[in-house]
């Protein structure tokens, strides 16, 4: 996954990146949130308040939905209870905005569409 996200990160730099392949994306995606998410928020973020968010694959038909619970974080994969704030996009768009590489607007938000920053402030950079 990150070799992918430097690859994108170097071609942003001299031009238009080519998306992450959706196999590595689709992959990485839920990495973001059951691995590197709850490291992040160790110590470091604000308790959760119940906020739900659902991330959609457009590409395909996998979507995570993440809540922030106290001290907790809840995965779910393919739920359709509701949320929030969804954000939809390829794999690639959600990948890459799970790493703070394109911004909410490349993404079909609906929804809070107000709460979907605060994601990064219940999961603070590492």
């Amino acid at each position: 996954m990150e070799p992918a996200v430097h690859r994108w990160d170097a071609q942003s730099a001299t031009g238009a990146p080519a998306p992450v392949d959706a196999e590595i994306a689709v992959d990485a995606v839920p990495q973001t949130f059951e691995a590197m998410a709850p490291l992040a928020c160790r110590d470091r973020a604000p308790a959760g308040a119940g906020e739900r968010y659902r991330f959609r694959r457009t590409d395909g038909p996998e979507s995570w939905t993440v809540t922030f619970s106290g001290e907790r974080l809840l995965v779910e994969h393919g739920v359709t209870d509701p949320v929030d704030v969804e954000a939809a996009g390829t794999a690639s768009d959600l990948l890459l905005f799970l790493w703070r590489r394109i911004p909410s607007t490349d993404l079909a938000v609906t929804g809070d569409a107000d709460l979907l920053p605060h994601y990064f402030t219940l999961v603070p950079p590492v």
